[in-house]
């Protein structure tokens, strides 16, 4: 759950610099958090949830 609200957090943070910028417009924004809701319902949610988590794994296990 704590990786998850971090993408969360991540890509809202980054959709509000965008918004900001001018890069990207509110109807644009709409579009990809639509997209993100039928994605998260559909079947392949598990998959990419597997794939973040395996992700998040191999960084944390990363030594700087």
């Amino acid at each position: 759950m704590v990786i998850s609200l971090s993408v969360i957090v991540l890509l809202l943070v980054l959709a509000w610099i965008f918004l900001r910028g001018g890069g990207l417009k509110f109807s644009h924004a709409l579009v990809c958090v639509l997209l993100g809701f039928y994605l998260a319902s559909s079947s392949v949610a598990a998959t990419i949830h597997s794939g973040l988590a395996a992700t998040a794994s191999v960084v944390s296990g990363l030594n700087p």
